[in-house]
Order: C-alpha cells, then structure tokens, then sequence
C-alpha cells in the first residue's frame, strides 16, 4: 500500500521536473504555452558600442563622462544595458540621460509583464501612446514631473518599451527645464528619434523590427 502511494508520489515529482526543464515546444503541444523565442537576437558585449543613436546623437552632440554598459548570460535570461549622458554642447549646463536595456528570454514568456508595465506607468500618470510598425507591440511613455521645491523647473522623461517574441527592449531618455530660463526640449523631435535609434539598435543586434 505505502510502496504504490510512494511510487505515485515519486512519478508525479519525475512528471513535473520534466514539463518544467522539457523544451518550450514539447510544452506547447502538451497545452502549456510556449514562450516566445528571442526572435534571432543575439547578444551585445557593449551595447554602447552597438547603439550608434544617431539621431539622438544630432539632438544632443556632446558627450558627457563615459558611457557605462554591462552584459549578462544566463540560460534563462540574456541582458544588455547602456546609459550615457550628453549636453547639446560642451559648455551646456543642462545634462540629458540616456538609457538602453535589452533583454532576450529564454524561456519565460515576457508578455504578462510588458503588459504590467505599460499600466503601471500609466499608474504613476505617464501618458501612453502606442507605437506602430515596431517589433510585436511598442508604446512611449511621457512625464512632466515638476519639482516640489521648484514649481517652474520641469523633470521630463520619454521611454519607450518594445517586445519582439522573446526580446524586450527599453529605450529611455531624461532631462529638465526651467520657466522663463530655458527653452523647453523638443518633445516630438525626441520621440521620433527614440523610435528611429531603437530601431536601428534592434537591426544591429540582428532582429527585424519593422
């Protein structure tokens, strides 16, 4: 009796061992969805180095410091990521960030949480609009944050999440204006070259995003 009670135990651990470590697609015929594959993207051991950003690049042409980037390689999870600040001339006061995060899943499906994310920036009172013709879904994100302190100085950011497949990609950039002292960034200028960079980045690291 104890023997076919341990044994039945015993065979229902084997059973989920395997459909956790089998192969994405022997799980999608058993039921289960298959994650997404990362689509052909490969990885960057210096994302800096791939993002040419040339269209940011003709917003604000001054660097600022070095680039700093990292990668990471997991059989679960492959990350990317850049930042770098730039002026729009050596003697502006006015930094503005720039950031870049790739990522390739493996073998969770990412589409629950790029979904999350977009409401929870809505939630924090971004305004959201979709992006067409950029990998499976993309939308940006736009906050102007006025400082408590400050009423008049403006903290903006613009980001830009993208999923293709198993590849989500994180575009943002950050900056800040005061009333009366500055003029405010050229909003629409920004956003069309966070899209046009982004996408030239995906091409790089060998997707097609459209």
């Amino acid at each position: 009796m104890w023997w076919g009670v341990g044994g039945a135990v015993l065979a229902s651990a084997v059973w989920s061992v395997a459909v956790l470590t089998m192969p994405p697609l022997v799980r999608g015929i058993l039921g289960e969805p298959a994650a997404p594959s990362p689509a052909g993207y490969r990885v960057s051991d210096d994302l800096c180095a791939t993002a040419a950003l040339p269209a940011l690049d003709r917003l604000y042409p001054a660097p600022s410091g070095s680039p700093y980037h990292y990668t990471t390689r997991h059989r679960v999870l492959d990350e990317m990521y850049c930042s770098q600040y730039r002026t729009k001339a050596d003697n502006d006061s006015e930094h503005y960030s720039l950031y870049l995060q790739v990522q390739l899943h493996h073998q969770v499906d990412p589409r629950p949480e790029f979904g999350a994310q977009r409401e929870g920036l809505a939630q924090r009172s971004y305004l959201i609009s979709p992006v067409s013709e950029l990998g499976d879904e993309a939308y940006l994100g736009y906050l102007d944050d006025p400082d408590r302190n400050d009423p008049a100085r403006h903290h903006l950011t613009q980001v830009l999440y993208v999923r293709q497949g198993g590849m989500t990609c994180y575009a943002g950039w950050s900056g800040s204006y005061q009333d009366g002292r500055a003029t405010a960034p050229d909003l629409d200028r920004i956003r069309s070259a966070l899209v046009s960079d982004t996408r030239d980045l995906l091409r790089g690291l060998g997707g097609s995003p459209a």
